[in-house]
């Protein structure tokens, strides 16, 4: 892999990742832009003790453009786009409409391929293990600005879940706090340890999932579940075996088996509701230990915790949509109408 760190036209912040160690990118963004200026702010919820950005700058944001104004493709001719090449492999920037800046954090987004019509589905195994080489290329890096505790690599996809730009694309939130969600994970795992003496809580999960029926598919060192509790009507839990707290403490053997376990979980998934159907709308989570102090998480280190990526869709079945209601927005309970183990089944029933 081959980094090359620029600057766009308003100071933003693009890394092309690339495959060849020879490719020079030397392109110069031409847009006439000023400098990005965001209004970010993150307020503390003291009732539910949890934090919201406030960023009413993100009215302005790209919207649904059209195919050929694309600003996630390469620039061609007098087209000027966000990416000053005129082709990439992976490239990841300063988002200009973040959520998080500053003191804030940081929202960086991540082009897959240059290829507009193309998902990560159909990226190849290379491909797909550049991507991985950039999320964990920038997890260093964010990990070490001092405003960021937690670093949150994620994709959308679909118009179902809110997305604005068709182009194949994910993000990255460099948090400056740990997350509710997160925070819920380290309470739990911090009470199973002192509950039980020192047991982990997630190689517990694991091992009890693996010898259980909502085994999607599993590998030399990756393995991938329905969870016992899914929220979600089909929803999968992708862990490495060997327990590391982040991207970054995944070794080789975990690095070269996940581009084909993973791309195989996204296949399965245009899979689901048959042939004939659109795109299964999905959001892709990558769970990573925050690099903050776990003081409040007695008797609990970065290394308890356990790199996992979750992977769910909100489509419950052909031409419906599973809506956060009363129960799930207003309190926090989940209502699944997809059983787990129908879930698996029906995973398993679609392999290539």
């Amino acid at each position: 892999m081959k980094k090359t760190s620029t600057r766009l036209a308003d100071g933003r912040e693009l890394i092309y990742y690339d495959l060849r160690d020879d490719t020079v990118r030397d392109a110069v963004d031409r847009r006439p832009l000023e400098r990005t200026v965001t209004t970010s702010e993150v307020r503390r919820d003291v009732l539910l003790g949890d934090s919201v950005a406030i960023a009413s700058h993100r009215q302005g944001r790209t919207y649904h453009p059209p195919a050929d104004q694309c600003p996630l493709c390469p620039t061609t001719g007098d087209r000027l786009s966000e990416i000053p090449d005129s082709s990439y492999d992976v490239v990841v920037f300063e988002n200009r409409f973040p959520s998080l800046a500053g003191d804030s954090g940081r929202c960086e987004v991540v082009c897959f391929t240059s290829d507009h019509d193309a998902s990560f589905a159909s990226l190849t195994e290379e491909q797909a293990a550049l991507v991985l080489e950039a999320w964990t290329d920038r997890t260093s890096e964010l990990s070490h600005l001092p405003s960021v505790e937690q670093v949150f690599c994620f994709e959308n996809r679909g118009e179902e879940i809110g997305v604005t730009l068709g182009h194949p694309h994910g993000q990255i939130y460099a948090y400056p706090f740990t997350t509710p969600r997160t925070a819920l994970m380290l309470r739990s795992l911090a009470a199973h340890k002192e509950a039980t003496g020192g047991e982990n809580l997630f190689d517990s999960v694991l091992e009890r999932e693996l010898a259980g029926e909502r085994v999607v598919l599993e590998g030399e060192h990756w393995a991938a579940f329905v969870p016992y509790a899914a929220h979600w009507p089909y929803e999968v839990h992708l862990y490495p075996k060997r327990r590391v707290p982040d991207l970054l403490g995944l070794d080789e053997a975990a690095r070269t088996e996940f581009p084909k376990v993973y791309l195989e979980l996204l296949r399965r998934f245009d899979r689901i509701f048959g042939e004939g159907e659109p795109p299964t709308p999905y959001i892709s989570a990558w769970h990573q230990a925050p690099f903050g102090t776990l003081e409040e998480f007695d008797g609990v280190s970065r290394d308890d915790f356990a790199l996992h990526l979750e992977l769910f869709t909100i489509r419950r079945t052909s031409g419906k949509l599973k809506f956060l209601a009363g129960s799930e927005s207003g309190m926090s309970v989940f209502i699944n109408d997809v059983p787990p183990e129908f879930a698996a089944q029906r995973l398993r029933e679609v392999a290539s």
